[in-house]
């Protein structure tokens, strides 16, 4: 209800909010509004499609959680970037900053508090290499290797290389939801768990239908999306005003959207359901990178706006590096505290170049 008043009140009255843009502080404040009113939304979307996750079982469950998320992250990002002011690096600043929050930030916080309460973690290594041979591929056909081609001046696609990536992306993640939820079901399936003494889990009560919590998803999901494409506009202007770099932008974004179902996977490392927090941190990673691109590259072509794909060569680096330590960290039989301290120590050096 808080999200639809003040949705209502942005839509019916939008020149009240001129005033707050002039000074410095009120731009704060209403931005620390619109997040709070957008993480809290995001939280009770996360909290219905749990319900719903936990009623279809594994991976089905891990599925719908991942794609209710990240379907809003993509639906946010097409709608700021066909609106306003061009922003032609929104979509990759966006992907960028989800891999480095994901597979350093999050993943680095699940295996080390994990790792504090259990001390030594297992999952299934076969689930773990599965995403990562579609991850590692992916990220790098769309954020590297726009930045060496030769058809086009900067780190830009032809329409022809953007149409075939657009079809690659959409075909590759089709293939990797029938080998998931069909083919080898049982490769994301946490099946050592009673053998190793750690049973499984009751689900948390949900009251209410599946119908209900399906409803709820949308009826949550709608002001959501339109709450953030208000909140683009305040935020570029405090980017602009503060000196701030442009990347913040998409961080920012990809902060408010997965913070609540990464809280889902990190309390699921400390209950010692591994697994599951592989199947949600991974699976929103390659979903990220296999919906928006698709979507950005058809808004792109549909709109006749500029669309910057490619990395600079400092964050090439550290993407790199962070895909060669994630897997090496997930070939692993079981994982540890340093594991997930390796990995928060990259995460910090992406904030320092995000800032600097």
């Amino acid at each position: 209800m808080v999200a639809l008043g003040v949705l209502g009140v942005l839509l019916a009255a939008p020149m009240a909010v001129a005033p707050l843009l002039g000074s410095s502080v009120l731009l704060v404040l209403f931005l620390l509004l619109l997040c709070g009113v957008i993480l809290a939304e995001a939280v009770a979307i996360v909290r219905h499609a749990e319900a719903l996750a936990h009623r279809l079982g594994e991976p089905f469950g891990t599925l719908l959680l991942t794609l209710a998320i990240t379907g809003l992250e993509v639906l946010i990002v097409a709608f700021v970037m066909s609106t306003g002011d061009p922003k032609p690096a929104l979509a990759r600043d966006t992907m960028y900053s989800v891999v480095m929050l994901v597979l350093n930030g999050f993943l680095g916080l699940a295996l080390l508090l994990g790792a504090l309460r259990h001390s030594q973690q297992r999952f299934n290594l076969q689930s773990a290499n599965s995403f990562l041979v579609m991850i590692v591929p992916m990220t790098v056909l769309v954020l590297v290797l726009p930045t060496f081609t030769r058809s086009t001046a900067g780190p830009t696609l032809s329409h022809f290389q953007m149409a075939f990536l657009s079809l690659l992306s959409i075909g590759i993640y089709g293939v990797f939801l029938v080998f998931q939820n069909r083919l080898h079901r049982e490769f994301f399936i946490q099946a050592e768990a009673e053998a190793l003494g750690q049973g499984h889990p009751e689900p948390p009560t949900e009251s209410g239908s599946p119908w209900r919590h399906s409803i709820f998803l949308v009826l949550y999901g709608i002001p959501l999306v339109l709450l953030a494409k208000q909140m683009a506009t305040p935020l570029d202007l405090l980017v602009g005003r503060v000196g701030a770099p442009h990347a913040v932008g998409g961080l920012v974004m990809a902060i408010l959207v997965l913070t609540p179902e990464s809280i889902a996977a990190i309390r699921s490392a400390w209950s010692n359901e591994l697994q599951r927090s592989v199947n949600i941190l991974l699976g929103s990673v390659l979903a990220s990178i296999g919906l928006t691109v698709p979507i950005v590259i058809g808004v792109s072509l549909a709109t006749g706006r500029e669309l910057l794909m490619g990395l600079e060569p400092p964050e090439i680096v550290m993407l790199v590096l962070t895909l060669v330590t994630s897997m090496l960290t997930l070939s692993l039989p079981r994982t540890n505290l340093l594991l997930g301290a390796v990995h928060l120590l990259l995460f910090g050096a992406f904030l320092m170049l995000v800032f600097d």
